[in-house]
């Protein structure tokens, strides 16, 4: 069993203050102690700070706590945005989505690295990397005065193979920065089955070779603080409940068990785009806990 808060996330984005405390308090009765403060709830903060003691009041009346986060993501929120001109903007957004994180009592916020976006397709992958460099070095400082621990996040673009997010975490060398390991993406990546399109074939297209990797987890593993678990069939980012796609979860849970950093496990099954229930989905992370 892993002895580490199960945290449950949902898309918001399809409530508003009248069907969000119901939601919270159907994961509260189906045995959810934690959910996520979502990239949905923090840019809703943002727009509007007086929604800030709304969601305090929702979580509370739930008796569930806020236990990781997800910053807003994007081609222009993502810390690999090279333009001159953008670059202030995202990193001002990241700044205060970090704020209203360490607010709620998170210590942990996943941040993506950003992926290979035709809209800056006059850029080299090299001009990408740099990018990501340059906003942790400005943002790093601000999470340790936080408390914080940035996350980055493996995904399927050339940007943030395994390999990459070593060499940035080495780069570094900062307990203010860790890995969120996602399985979903992991199993996009593990094997070529042999389709004729996937979500990796679409973003390395214009690169070279996929680099596919099926010991994504064993080379991440020391540096994993959180995880996104959800499952697919290894073609699209599909974020189903855990089996009803084809990862092996038994091996997936019996590694994480092993993770020194870890600090909590997270669902990343996407309620109402999937269709699933919030009750199978709490049943089944209490079932896979156990497996470890």
């Amino acid at each position: 069993m892993i002895d580490k808060p199960l945290t449950f996330l949902f898309d918001f984005d399809h409530t508003n203050n009248t069907t969000r405390p119901y939601v919270m308090k159907e994961f509260a009765e189906n045995g959810a102690e934690a959910l996520v403060l979502t990239d949905t709830l923090i840019s809703q903060v943002i727009q509007n700070p007086r929604f800030a003691p709304v969601l305090e009041k929702n979580i509370s009346d739930a008796g569930l706590t806020f236990v990781d986060s997800h910053a807003p993501f994007g081609v222009t929120e993502d810390l690999d945005v090279p333009d001159p001109k953008l670059r202030p903007l995202m990193l001002d957004r990241l700044k205060v989505a970090m704020r209203v994180v360490a607010d709620f009592g998170v210590d942990t916020i996943c941040i993506h690295t950003g992926n290979t976006s035709k809209k800056f397709e006059q850029y080299s992958l090299q001009d990408l990397d740099e990018a990501i460099i340059q906003s942790l070095e400005e943002l790093l400082p601000i999470a340790h005065d936080l408390n914080l621990v940035i996350c980055i996040e493996n995904i399927w673009f050339p940007t943030n193979t395994p390999e990459k997010l070593l060499d940035i975490i080495n780069y570094f060398n900062s307990e203010s920065l860790g890995i969120c390991y996602d399985s979903g993406h992991a199993n996009l990546m593990a094997k070529d089955r042999g389709f004729q399109d996937s979500h990796p074939i679409q973003a390395w297209q214009n690169v070279g070779p996929i680099p596919y990797d099926d010991k994504i987890l064993e080379k991440l593993l020391p540096h994993v603080v959180n995880c996104h678990l959800h499952d697919n069939n290894g073609q699209y980012d599909s974020h189903l409940t855990p089996g009803d796609g084809n990862i092996d979860w038994r091996h997936i849970m019996s590694l994480l068990a092993k993770a020194p950093r870890l600090r909590s496990i997270q669902s990343e099954v996407i309620p109402v785009m999937v269709g699933a229930p919030i009750a199978k989905i709490c049943r089944t992370f209490e079932e896979l806990i156990e497996i470890a």
